[in-house]
């Protein structure tokens, strides 16, 4: 199905049919009711993938690899999670230039997409999510580059902690079997540059995207962002249900006290964020008045903004509005198979640097910090992890804090305008954020200040007595990183653009039998990154654009069709990449990938 033809089918459905109300879309389905769009006669299952940019390991041989667990996740729900020792290779100690985390997964029969997490000793270093099965079967696999958690993984007296909540029945009969291998890397700084050197090290952590190694000349700053940290903190849960927070609503404020220790010379918390229940669609919710005019029953409401903060003794030190990750039940599952949307099996992480608070943390005694989402509801997994610089040449540091926008307000602004069913809802907010201090360290005296602004914009429209539904949103984030010595001379800058426009569209009509009804979707989202990183510039694009529909049957897809386009791409000073990706009906019908730039004097 074109696109032309997509659009005069939504026409002729929006304008000629009498549909039920779809206020609770877009929603989360299962394939229990239909084996696989792509009929093809096969034994093998199919294999699912996430487009991502290549690992600078993926073309090198590991010096070892650690095939770490083997584990069926049957009916997990409301177990603990499963734990395994880890200890590294004895003939592979650290320091390595890469560790890759490989996860591969395989499932056959009816299931629902489930979240999933590794944590090392607590510390959690893969957020992911499954694919839905069909009846022959699919695999597929994760890799990430885990060098930055290197001072655990270094270890020899820690677990390997995975969680995936699942259910089995008559019903849904899928079990995800698991395998996780670590891959250790030494190599030298030739095989890492050549011959195209793209790198995930993502030592800013910012999205999970690309990172560019810095060059020899820049080994004697003080500040690197290349090192991986001297320790790591978890600021997670206990660990029986998972170390990640559950929050419930936007009164829950999780709160781990830390002691820093006094020779630690930066310091970045890295977090991990997922939503679900009725906040997985939160993009989407409409606002309570909305609900409670037209007396409708869904708890998906509290409008559509959210916004995970940090606080640090009940000051504000960062936040983030997530990207709008899609799992692979979500909007219309036939629009994830076999290319699954963007970050589902690689949910992006979001580093907030503390180092200008310092001054007020160096004092041996605990720090309360905690994490909350703003107008939040049921309910989203949240937990970080604070990397920690030390130096390694003296026993204290000296530091103080030059605080900028203290507690800095956040800009909101909503519109609502309904009748019944019909209307629009409006919300447009904006955060800007500086802070300062400075460091006294055997290295020097560093100054560091972090800038960061964001805006938010989200429209949600209903026509037709609430059988259309629009969403459309908009975030642009931008985030600026500068030390300097006690000269004035910058030895470090970072910053980065980034933009993640969403915007899905659902139309709920009558079925074709009594029981069933049909959804007419279309989504199309994208994240795109500018960044300069110690002068090194980076660009990054991922957009995808789907559409179909599917007949329903309760939350089961009865059939339907789908396809979607994937475009990714991603250039530096060094090179380029690109790969395309055409879905229809289940099945690849286009895959172009290639390397080298035509110039790069558009950088």
């Amino acid at each position: 199905m074109n696109t032309l033809i997509f659009l005069f089918l939504l026409f002729f459905f929006f304008f000629f049919l009498n549909a039920v109300s779809s206020f609770d879309f877009p929603n989360r389905f299962s394939k229990s009711l239909i084996s696989s769009l792509d009929n093809k006669p096969s034994s093998k299952s199919n294999e699912y993938l996430e487009l991502t940019v290549p690992l600078p390991s993926d073309r090198l041989t590991p010096s070892c690899t650690l095939p770490i667990l083997r584990h069926s996740f049957g009916n997990t729900i409301n177990g603990p999670p499963f734990s395994t020792p880890y200890s590294p290779p004895s003939d592979c100690p650290s320091p390595w230039s890469f560790v890759v985390v490989e996860f591969r997964a395989k499932c056959k029969g009816e299931q629902y997409d489930r979240i999933s997490a590794l944590w090392l000793g607590g510390a959690e270093i893969l957020r992911t999510s499954t694919a839905e099965p069909t009846k022959k079967g699919i695999h597929w696999k994760v890799r990430k580059d885990v060098t930055r958690y290197s001072s655990i993984l270094s270890r020899k007296d820690l677990n390997l902690t995975v969680m995936l909540e699942n259910v089995v029945n008559k019903e849904f009969t899928g079990v995800y079997h698991v395998e996780v291998d670590f891959q250790y890397y030494k190599v030298n700084a030739i095989e890492i540059r050549a011959p195209f050197s793209v790198g995930d090290r993502n030592k800013s952590g910012e999205l999970g995207f690309i990172r560019q190694k810095s060059s020899d000349l820049d080994a004697n700053l003080g500040v690197s962002e290349e090192e991986p940290a001297d320790m790591i903190i978890p600021v997670s849960d206990s660990g029986e249900r998972g170390f990640w927070f559950r929050s419930e609503s936007e009164l829950d404020l999780h709160t781990v006290e830390i002691r820093f220790p006094k020779n630690t010379r930066r310091a970045v918390l890295e977090l991990y964020v997922s939503y679900h229940g009725n906040d997985e669609f939160w993009y989407s919710n409409p606002p309570n008045s909305y609900v409670i005019v037209n007396n409708l029953e869904t708890p998906r409401a509290n409008g559509a903004y959210r916004e995970v903060f940090v606080t640090i003794d009940g000051e504000l030190v960062g936040s983030e509005v997530p990207f709008p990750v899609i799992f692979t039940g979500g909007v219309n599952p036939l629009f994830w198979e076999p290319v699954v949307a963007i970050g589902a099996f690689r949910l992006p992480t979001y580093d907030l640097e503390v180092t200008p608070f310092l001054g007020k943390l160096l004092d041996n005694k605990p720090h309360q910090l905690a994490i909350g989402v703003s107008e939040g509801i049921s309910y989203w997994l949240v937990n970080a992890n604070l990397h920690l610089w030390l130096d390694h040449k003296s026993p204290s540091v000296v530091a103080q804090s030059s605080i900028y926008n203290r507690n800095p307000l956040l800009e909101i602004e909503h519109e609502s305008q309904f009748r019944k069913l019909d209307g629009s809802f409006k919300i447009k907010a904006e955060r800007t954020i500086r802070y300062t201090g400075w460091v006294q360290w055997s290295g020097g005296n560093h100054t560091t200040t972090i800038s960061q602004r964001y805006k938010f914009k989200n429209t949600i429209g209903f026509k037709n007595d609430g059988d259309y539904k629009s969403v459309k949103q908009n975030i642009k984030a931008s985030r600026e990183l500068k030390v300097l010595n006690d000269r004035g001379q910058v030895i470090m800058s970072t910053s980065s653009r980034r933009k993640y426009p969403l915007r899905v569209i659902s139309a709920k009509l009558p079925g074709s039998r009594k029981d069933t009804y049909m959804l007419i979707t279309n989504v199309s989202h994208s994240l795109s990154e500018k960044s300069v990183n110690g002068g090194f510039k980076t660009r990054l694009y991922n957009g995808q654009d789907s559409d179909g529909w599917m007949e329903v049957k309760g939350h089961s897809v009865v059939s339907g069709y789908a396809q979607t386009l994937q475009r990714i791409s991603y250039r530096d000073v060094f090179g380029c990449y690109s790969r395309s990706v055409s879905a229809n009906n289940g099945k690849l019908v286009g895959d172009n990938t290639t390397f080298g730039c035509l110039s790069l004097s558009s950088m």
